[in-house]
């Protein structure tokens, strides 16, 4: 059974169907990619998955439990993050009260001091800068934050959101090799990235999106050798 099973999901912004019957699944352990253009409704799935928006139709199924009516602070007490487009950082509080706000559906504080000490190790910058205020981090630490503070809730599956939008090549590199860490530590990963060739080259499997269908799914490696999506999405 998928970790992960999204059945003919819909999805309509008034009288624009956003996303048109797409299916897919997730098994645990892989990182999944979601690629396609601006406006192919890949944050759009997310934010469905997550809870953050309603569905107009379909299903989806996380862990065997169905959530396709659940509310998104529900979803995330299941074991489900959501690092958002954007980063969405709280600017105005520091970095460990945002780590902290991570963990607010944890009530074992020796073990949220456990996941602390992960969070620093994986991100270290973030342990330097615990004292100073989220807004006044560089795009790259507060894509960092942002995904450090979904890592605190502990869940079983992370939903990341364009991470390398914004950022230097640097950040890009070291952003990718920090995901590659947490699959690599048991956490399953669906993630949305315009870099498709990066998105492509660290995941098991991949969908491509087109204006709110799948039109092409398959392994990463294989993709990434097929013409059209060379052609389309790796600029080759």
């Amino acid at each position: 059974m998928a970790m992960l099973e999204v059945k003919d999901l819909e999805v309509n912004y008034g009288v624009i169907k956003a996303i048109k019957g797409v299916s897919f699944e997730v098994n645990e352990g892989e990182v999944i990619s979601l690629i396609g253009a601006n406006g192919a409704g890949k944050t759009t799935i997310l934010h469905a998955v997550s809870g953050l928006i309603n569905k107009a139709a379909g299903s989806v199924t996380f862990e065997g439990k169905d959530i396709t009516k659940l509310p998104a602070h529900k979803i995330v007490y299941m074991g489900m993050s959501h690092v958002p487009e954007g980063r969405r950082v709280f600017a105005q509080l520091t970095v460990l009260e945002n780590l902290k706000l991570g963990a607010y559906t944890r009530k074992d504080k020796t073990e949220i001091e456990e996941t602390l000490k992960k969070v620093y190790t994986s991100f270290p910058r973030l342990e330097e800068r615990k004292n100073q205020l989220a807004g006044t981090l560089s795009g790259g630490e507060q894509q960092m934050l942002a995904m450090g503070r979904a890592l605190m809730a502990h869940p079983t599956l992370i939903l990341m959101d364009e991470p390398s939008m914004g950022l230097s090549p640097i950040f890009v590199e070291e952003i990718f090799n920090i995901i590659k860490e947490i699959s690599a530590s048991g956490t399953t990963v669906l993630l949305v990235e315009q870099n498709a060739k990066k998105a492509l080259s660290i995941s098991d499997r991949a969908y491509v999106l087109e204006t709110g269908n799948i039109t092409l799914s398959g392994d990463a490696k294989t993709l990434m050798n097929d013409e059209s999506v060379k052609k389309a999405y790796l600029g080759e």
